[in-house]
């Protein structure tokens, strides 16, 4: 997307306009969650065995948490009479908006949603339709009604129905902005019951947030709302609302322009333009401006900041630091409300998402986070008071928090027996690699391994570097220059230092001639020079980390964050090869949606030899043993059982002969095609006598160019996550990954480097 296009309002419109067209309209559709292929699975689904978990929700209505989708399904409810900035354009016209509603709950914390969008103005009759609705639904999510209307329908239904009722434009934005004050205040020294409040808006979310504040220690006395006609006063007739009488001052004053001095904080959600620079002028020292209107704030940023430098602004707009989003606040909220059964969404489990989202914006980080707003500085100060909705941590933190308040509240009905592992369950639905990798986490756990990273000045081995330090028994050893790594660790809101870490510096380091001599002593008689080795010493970083893993100054290292692997592979070769260790391959763990599967060789041996392919398959069986699996290898070639007299072919079938004569542990068959070595029923139509059972898990090719085709197709067309790839054959000292592992990829990657080969070898 280019400037110009981001710039052309036509263009935006139309973009926006073929996303929700193609290729089919709407962003929402159903998709069974159970097979329906045949008579049997016709008779369980529908007529008769259906009438058997009908019954047993007549026995107990609990069990319908068992037997329907209910417990994960949320109704997202409006009639379409305050949407967005549009206003009151209808039921129907509303729709694009709750389907999107939906989307996030979906894309943000797993939750199913049905939009419902009901041609109901009369609130006391929507609340009627929406409490009907309570068998369908495991919750209630209200969207988008016009104040005051929006209080009623939702008192009425909290009142009446047994199941969570929150609505998103009152709670959900005054939870973002407790989260968002909370760290404000933090970072202005200042104290929720000692501040003065200067608040634009009355609306359904304005006065939430007020509410929400008085919670925080806000005092009552100290809070001042203006709307259209001014300041809200004792006495004042004109546009009022029990709500905002609530708030009424005993003042002379009627303007915001009076109220004004002194506050320390200003909180709009009213219109573009009601604060003016000369109204921050009469603030307090580094003040809090809250400008939340939507498209356009209260205030430009810019235009505060050139009259209170030091202000800490929020805005709802995503072009601007600190948006205020509501997608922080309720796809974590429901799910940790679903997940123990809660009856309501109280101001306890409201209090624990504000600190839930506030803790992780003080919080480092993470990874993902910094990759999907790249270029922007997403460490905690005045410009990220809370966390960006694409950290993945969200879900974990937030819901694990508000299922505690739920169960210590008295309103779970189905409490958890261990919170902690609650939200490490709920790291694993998000971080696709945690429940594969926790043997890896464990085993590596039981030593203190040093694990030397050649890139050290890499933005994504210092993310690695602090999980290691944070998580981790592991040391990390960086190469590269000091001063480099601490104004890239700064820049990416990270907490460690270069003092923090071992650091081997290629520019400068005591151990250099030491380095030189043992390097050329390696390699005297293989044409390395001692000017060629001081230069190698100074320049190449896999060479440096190689040396200290042969000196035993590192257990391990990983390297190839950028560069060619076999250019990597070369000089791990050099200096930490031997009679005992040699490259045997590299394996690849993809994992897919419907499990792991793991991929070799992807970068070693170009066209290997029938007793390489057999070291691949013994190697590759030793390591997918460390994730825990049994493994289940296919030889994989163009040719079938012998249907075919290919290169790859007689090579698979030479292997074959090789591993036979080993008496091994572990199943392998060979020669057949990828789809046979995948879909047992069609393997034995092929070849009923298999000693392959079931679907192979590990995918031996003749050849890198088909096992890296075989990788890359399944990360860019499947969504494979890859956790590799794994070095085999060099005793866990050296792991070359590829340029586009990721920060995760990395610490993934230094576990396997962190277990003692003794571990699994």
């Amino acid at each position: 997307m280019t400037d110009n296009f981001n710039r052309d309002p036509q263009a935006l419109r139309q973009a926006a306009l073929d996303y929700h067209r193609h290729p089919k309209p709407g962003k929402l559709e159903i998709r069974a969650t159970k097979p329906l292929a045949n008579g049997r699975d016709l008779a369980r689904a529908y007529s008769p065995g259906v009438a058997e978990a009908c019954i047993e929700i007549t026995k107990d209505a609990e069990a319908a948490q068992e037997y329907t989708s209910r417990g994960n399904l949320v109704a997202v409810v409006t009639n379409g009479s305050a949407v967005l900035g549009l206003g009151n354009i209808g039921a129907l016209a509303s729709k694009p908006v709750m389907e999107g509603k939906a989307v996030l709950f979906k894309k943000f914390a797993n939750i199913d949603c049905f939009d419902i969008e009901l041609n109901e103005p009369d609130p006391e009759k929507l609340a009627d339709i929406v409490c009907a609705l309570e068998p369908t639904f495991g919750a209630i999510n209200l969207e988008d009604i016009k104040a005051p209307d929006c209080f009623i329908v939702e008192k009425l239904c909290r009142e009446r129905m047994n199941i969570p009722v929150f609505h998103d434009d009152q709670h959900g934005t005054a939870i973002v902005v407790g989260a968002a004050a909370t760290n404000a205040l933090h970072l202005a020294g200042k104290k929720f019951e000692d501040i003065k409040i200067v608040s634009t808006g009355g609306g359904a979310a304005g006065i939430a947030c007020l509410n929400m504040l008085l919670k925080l220690g806000v005092k009552r006395e100290n809070v001042w709302l203006c709307d259209i006609e001014g300041l809200v006063y004792k006495g004042r007739t004109s546009e009022m609302t029990d709500q905002k009488a609530e708030y009424a001052q005993a003042s002379d004053l009627r303007t915001l322009d009076e109220v004004i001095d002194g506050a320390d904080m200003f909180l709009g959600l009213s219109g573009a333009g009601v604060l003016k620079p000369e109204m921050v002028a009469k603030m307090s020292d580094q003040p809090i401006i809250f400008a939340l209107a939507n498209p356009n704030p209260e205030i430009d940023p810019e235009a505060a900041r050139a009259v209170a430098p030091n202000a800490l602004i929020a805005t709802g707009r995503s072009d601007f630091p600190n948006q205020v989003n509501n997608v922080l606040c309720f796809p974590f909220i429901f799910r940790g409300a679903l997940d123990v059964g809660a009856t309501e969404i109280n101001d306890a489990m409201q209090l624990a998402c504000i600190d839930g989202i506030a803790q992780l914006a003080r919080a480092t980080t993470s990874a993902e986070a910094a990759e999907a707003y790249r270029g922007e500085q997403l460490t905690f100060g005045p410009d990220y008071l809370i966390p960006k909705p694409f950290d993945p941590r969200l879900m974990g933190v937030v819901a694990s928090s508000v299922a505690r308040a739920a169960m210590e509240s008295g309103v779970a009905k189905r409490p958890l027996t261990d919170v902690d592992q609650y939200h490490a369950d709920l790291d694993t639905s998000v971080f696709k690699s945690a429940l594969i990798m926790r043997p890896v986490f464990q085993a590596a756990s039981t030593a203190t391994r040093r694990i030397v990273f050649a890139e050290g000045e890499d933005e994504r081995v210092l993310r690695t570097a602090q999980a290691l330090l944070e998580e981790t028994t592991e040391t990390p050893i960086l190469i590269g220059r000091p001063d480099v790594i601490g104004r890239r660790c700064e820049r990416a809101g990270l907490k460690i230092r270069p003092e923090d870490l071992e650091i081997v510096n290629p520019n400068r380091d005591d151990r250099y001639r030491d380095y030189v001599q043992t390097y050329h002593e390696l390699m005297a008689r293989s044409g390395v020079t001692p000017d060629l080795a001081r230069a190698i010493m100074r320049t190449n970083t896999t060479a440096i980390g190689s040396v200290m893993v042969h000196r035993g100054e590192a257990d391990s290292m990983i390297c190839g964050t950028f560069g060619q692997y076999l250019w990597h592979l070369n000089y791990v070769e050099q200096v930490l090869g031997s009679d005992d260790l040699k490259p045997a391959g590299a394996l690849s763990l993809m994992i897919l949606e419907d499990g792991p599967l793991f991929i070799a060789d992807t970068h070693i041996h170009a066209m290997p030899t029938p007793d390489q392919v057999a070291q691949t398959v013994i190697s590759a069986a030793r390591h997918v043993r460390r994730f825990g699996i049994e493994p289940k290898i296919a030889l994989c070639s163009g040719s079938e059982f012998g249907n075919l007299d290919s290169q790859s072919g007689r090579t698979m079938r030479d292997a074959l002969q090789v591993l036979d004569g080993l008496g091994l542990d572990f199943q392998y068959e060979g020669e057949m095609h990828t789809d046979s070595a995948l879909d047992p029923d069609l393997r034995g139509r092929v070849f009923p006598q298999s000693r392959l059972q079931g679907q192979a898990n590990v995918l031996i090719y003749a050849n890198t160019d088909a096992a890296g085709a075989t990788r890359n197709i399944l990360k860019s067309k499947a969504g494979g996550l890859e956790v590799g790839p794994i070095l085999m054959g060099m005793g866990n000292r050296a792991h070359i990954v590829t340029p586009s592992i990721t920060a995760r990829g990395l610490l993934n990657i230094s576990a396997l480097a962190g277990t003692p080969v003794t571990h699994y070898g």
